[in-house]
């Protein structure tokens, strides 16, 4: 059955489907952790058509699309930013980087300076690092580098959440296949979040 996606908003039939069972569950350490089949990959058709070679994130079904032709898609499943830390837009992928470096902005130190003012200087990319294996840099005309990522993490029993600091994270294992596809100049949609009332 096709995903209902509209180039206006994203809105899917299966949003029931992708409820995570992350939310509720206790932390985990990567030893233990195993991938749900529900947030493995699978390739999905979509009922609008949109440019292949794009990235589609949906953060009202923690989805995020690579468009392989313009109705198929490889699905992701992703965690997103919390609150209103999630910012909506239109990007490009302005560079992409293995094991990357991270650094805290002055408004993520100013939110919680007991978790971050350590790392002002920056934290070397590693298995520990809040990036992950891979990151994608998303840029637009107006600011260039957005700080904002799509990259892997440490913690994956928070995918399918919103507990991020703004950016969309993946599983590393599948953000390490992502990254091996998409190619820097690639346009990136992050439709917005939808209010529930």
């Amino acid at each position: 059955m096709p995903i209902d996606l509209t180039r206006r908003l994203f809105l899917s039939s299966s949003a029931a489907v992708l409820a995570s069972p992350a939310l509720g569950q206790t932390k985990r350490s990567l030893n233990t952790y195993v991938v749900p089949p529900e947030h493995e990959p699978v390739i999905v058709r979509l009922r609008d058509t949109f440019e292949p070679g794009s990235l589609l994130v949906d953060p009202n079904t923690f989805s995020l699309y690579w468009l392989l032709e313009p109705r198929r898609a490889l699905r992701f499943i992703v965690g997103v930013g919390r609150g209103d830390l999630y910012e909506a837009g239109q990007f490009t992928v302005g560079a992409k980087k293995e094991w990357p470096s991270w650094t805290p902005t002055k408004s993520m130190i100013e939110r919680n300076p007991d978790a971050y003012a350590k790392w002002a200087d920056g934290m070397p990319g590693g298995p520990g690092n809040p990036l992950g294996a891979r990151a994608l840099y998303l840029f637009d005309e107006r600011r260039g580098d957005t700080f904002l990522r799509i990259h892997g993490t440490p913690e994956p029993w928070t995918i399918g959440s919103a507990v991020s600091n703004g950016c969309v994270r993946l599983v590393n294992e599948h953000i390490t296949q992502l990254y091996d596809m998409v190619p820097i100049g690639a346009n990136v949609t992050l439709y917005p979040k939808v209010a529930i009332s």
